[in-house]
């Protein structure tokens, strides 16, 4: 446990003088006033805070400090100043999002360190009303080369509480040594202090509850010069602490220098924003401050941002099917659907050609189609056999391939294979989306890191993968079988801040694998999952099996949403989530507990609306639609792994 110090302890620190100003810790509160933050030193000279809500430990006291190569502030340091408590206000607008036009209303401060050797840091603090975030800064020019060591950031629950959280894969292991991507399924509900399963620590967003009190902690706004962090495989009695990413987790160039792994810079180092949203469920799942706290967007022509559905024959079809013949067809069903794009994946060089793509682009947009294709990120960090490969690695490639790629119309680019979190690895995807975005094309990454807010600050990025998605659950029935619970977990942890490609939805048969969920549940992933471009998995043969109504709501889907109210849930069980696009409500549930659920819903928040619901019919497969309105409170009962959505005009 940190302890407050309530006056000045300078042994063997006397250097920092009178001028350092060591008082009682003093209260920075969110605008309504009810999350408030303390920051102190403690009397082992060391540099603290907490976290309270409503008068109620959120985080107990807990560690912060930064170590670089040539500077210390983990130990013996002092709070030099504070400045005044400041307002912070932002508008911003989001296409790819749960919200289209936010407002972000903080409180903030900053603290200036320093260290024995009269070094500087910069702590700024900002608290909102549904949570706190804070980074560090080193701009001190005495510090000519910035070269992270360590940090010592760590977050102490209450050993009540429990956790809801996503172990790290090890680096260079599954499948071609492509570890971690993200992709393994979540803890749920586990005591705080468990140690990581696969002991390479644990991913974010990761999730907590104790009493009254929920917590969504991430990491905002990985910028070129910073790693990409997790928390720390073991958390003794609830304390977790920042860890770094594993040693091959970097980006190699062609010629095989190899990247650096940790936080570096010759000017100013600045890390990313540590953010915690707080409160109860419905405040975790309608805040937006993982992009809150993100860089404003570039310059980007907005003509080209252009959320939307897109078809895929890979997801159920595989490899054999990226064929001319077969990516014509799927056009042709995206055209059916009024989606917007069909995605063209892996190995389309070699069995189709630029020629023979170049010839689908032209057949696409007669249709008003736009289309994706495939890249393979790597080059000799991982063994994955998959091209076009190693053509995106250095600038002078992306501006010759982009080019080539914008000149016979495609829209965008699905990059896959990254190598993890080192921050050479950061600097690539901030290339890659720069270049993109130069050559105004979308970009969806695959086998990669975490978003980060990135969607914000790059909006040509339409989404990313990030999570054990569909694709999984063709591969085995050991991924097959726990898919409800994982989907519903997914909405609460992963996909609340950031887009999350999934891939979602499949009505029909899935080779060689018994389905487990039932349409009802598929059909409100459609709903409930967040991504700029919706990839859906399913294939013509399994939407020739959905009734007409079904395939309507699909033609009529939004591709953005203006507004999100969660309704009801808990993590991995169950979730009720409404969203509006323009003047319609579209509201939709799953059920992933092994029982009936029956829910009360009360709409009356929409409005004086009518409209339709769908949910399951007499089996698992077939569905019923029955009109509502929104004045009438609905119950629904949902059988295990079955769901329903809902359009209220």
């Amino acid at each position: 446990m940190k302890k407050i110090a309530s006056v000045l302890l300078v042994t063997g620190v006397s250097v920092l003088g009178a001028a350092c100003s060591q008082k009682a810790p003093e209260t920075l509160a969110s605008p309504d006033g009810n999350l408030s933050v303390k920051v102190f030193v403690t009397e082992q000279n060391t540099l603290a805070y907490s976290v309270d809500r409503a008068a109620q430990p959120v985080l107990l006291p807990s560690d912060l400090g930064l170590q670089l190569t040539a500077a210390d502030f983990t130990q013996g340091v002092a709070i030099e100043s504070r400045s005044a408590i400041t307002p912070v206000s932002d508008e911003y607008s989001l296409r790819v999002g749960k919200k289209s036009k936010i407002h972000y209303s903080a409180n903030e401060q900053t603290f200036s360190i320093l260290n024995a050797q009269q070094q500087k840091l910069i702590l700024t603090f900002r608290v909102s009303d549904d949570g706190v975030a804070f980074r560090y800064a080193v701009n001190d020019p005495s510090i000519k080369r910035k070269e992270f060591v360590k940090e010592t950031t760590s977050f102490q629950l209450p050993e009540t509480a429990r956790a809801w959280l996503q172990p790290m894969s090890v680096s260079q292991t599954g499948w071609s040594n492509t570890n971690p991507s993200y992709e393994e399924h979540y803890q749920m509900d586990i005591p705080v202090g468990t140690p990581s399963t696969l002991g390479a620590g644990w991913a974010f967003p990761a999730l907590f509850n104790n009493g009254d009190n929920w917590i969504l902690l991430s990491e905002v706004g990985v910028n070129r010069d910073w790693h990409a962090s997790r928390l720390h495989h073991e958390s003794p009695k609830g304390e977790y602490q920042i860890a770094t990413p594993q040693a091959p987790e970097i980006y190699i160039a062609p010629n095989g220098e190899k990247g650096a792994l940790l936080a570096n810079s010759n000017g100013d180092l600045i890390s990313p924003w540590r953010i915690l949203a707080i409160g109860d469920l419905p405040r975790i799942m309608e805040s937006t401050l993982g992009t809150d706290v993100a860089e404003p967007a570039i310059a980007l022509d907005k003509n080209i941002i252009q959320p939307g559905h897109s078809s895929w024959s890979w997801a159920i079809l595989k490899d054999d099917f990226t064929t001319f013949e077969v990516q014509k067809k799927f056009i042709d069903y995206a055209a059916e659907m009024h989606w917007d794009y069909t995605l063209i994946d892996a190995d389309w060089d070699k069995k189709i050609g630029m020629e023979k793509l170049k010839e689908l682009v032209e057949y696409a947009a007669q249709k008003n189609i736009g289309i994706l294709v495939w890249y393979n990120s790597s080059g000799s960090w991982n063994e994955t056999p998959y091209s076009p490969k190693s053509e995106l690695l250095t600038h002078e490639q992306r501006q010759a391939v982009f080019a080539q790629l914008k000149a016979i119309g495609v829209k965008g680019l699905k990059i896959d294979f990254f190598a993890g979190d080192g921050q050479s690895m950061m600097a690539y995807y901030h290339d890659i989306m720069a270049d993109a975005a130069a050559h105004g094309l979308l970009l969806n990454f695959h086998g990669a890191t975490l978003p980060r807010g990135w969607q914000r600050t790059y909006p040509n990025l339409m989404t990313m993968e990030s999570i054990k998605g569909f694709e999984f659950t063709t591969f085995t029935q050991e991924n097959q079988d726990p898919v409800a619970a994982h989907v519903v977990m997914s909405l609460f942890a992963r996909n609340v801040f950031d887009p999350m490609d999934y891939t979602p939805m499949a009505f029909g048969d899935i080779p060689n694998i018994k389905r487990v969920t039932e349409n009802s549940f598929e059909l409100a992933e459609a709903v409930l999952m967040i991504s700029g471009i919706q990839h859906f998995a399913e294939i013509p043969e399994g939407m020739a099996t959905a009734p007409e109504y079904v395939k309507a709501f699909l033609q009529e889907l939004p591709r953005e949403w203006d507004e999100v109210k969660f309704i009801d849930g808990f993590p991995g069980k169950y979730a009720v989530i409404a969203r509006r696009a323009g003047e319609v409500w579209y509201v939709a549930g799953i059920n992933a507990e092994k029982e009936n659920k029956t829910l009360n819903l009360d709409l009356g928040f929409i409005g004086d609306k009518t409209g339709i619901v769908i949910a399951s019919g007499d089996s698992e497969r077939s569905f019923i639609q029955q009109e509502i309105n929104s004045k009438t409170p609905y119950t629904i009962t949902l059988r295990p792994s079955a769901g329903f959505v809902m359009a209220l005009k």
